[in-house]
């Protein structure tokens, strides 16, 4: 896929939403970044189809303007998500730059997000895997937070827990937000949505 756009303008081509595929892991606080491309995918009316070649979920569409777009859940589990990442970067032709990766990060509060052109893993072990396999940190992620746990010994059990009604209510009001974000990302490019998103707090 090749993409008629400025150097100094990031427009990604590739969304991946990171989770695990397991039914008990549906709504989990690390399934954050399925919930999103889910979200994406309804909006934009796209239809998800398993590819054994790409290990994952893919949904591919042309949205308006026709900017084609491809969105994608791994189903290698959160450790491995950089094989399915990098077998849809090598068969589509896609650049790190030009992948926007969506995750839960528990150093942001629950209704906050964070877009961010490069960056290291911060303990997060999809990033890691991605990262890795693309041999690259330059590409653009947008973080969700999820708040921590109140216990420090119980990381585990809270990024693999459910949210709580009252953090579920805030995920509703936040998720058209983030819609706009990736959607401004794709006409003005990543600096653009940092710029009108990263300050964006929702709270009930």
């Amino acid at each position: 896929m090749s993409a008629e756009q400025s150097p100094s303008i990031i427009i990604p081509q590739l969304i991946i939403g990171l989770g695990n595929p397991e039914p008990k892991y549906d709504k989990t606080r690390h399934n954050i970044g399925f919930e999103v491309v889910d979200a994406l995918a309804q909006a934009w009316q796209l239809s998800w189809k398993e590819n054994r070649r790409f290990q994952g979920l893919l949904a591919e569409g042309t949205l308006r303007g026709n900017q084609k777009i491809l969105l994608l859940k791994p189903l290698t589990y959160m450790n491995l998500s950089g094989q399915s990442v990098r077998a849809v970067t090598d068969w589509y032709k896609v650049s790190p730059n030009a992948i926007m990766v969506v995750y839960d990060d528990m150093d942001l509060p629950i209704g906050k997000m964070r877009i961010r052109l490069s960056g290291s893993a911060g303990g997060h072990n999809g990033m890691k895997s991605i990262i890795s396999h693309l041999n690259s940190q330059d590409f653009p992620r947008l973080r969700l937070g999820i708040g921590k746990s109140n216990h420090s010994d119980a990381t585990i059990s809270h990024v693999l827990g459910k949210f709580s009604p009252q953090e579920k209510a805030n995920l509703n009001q936040m998720f058209p937000l983030v819609i706009e974000a990736v959607e401004m990302s794709l006409k003005q490019g990543v600096e653009k949505a940092m710029s009108l998103y990263n300050n964006r707090v929702v709270v009930i």
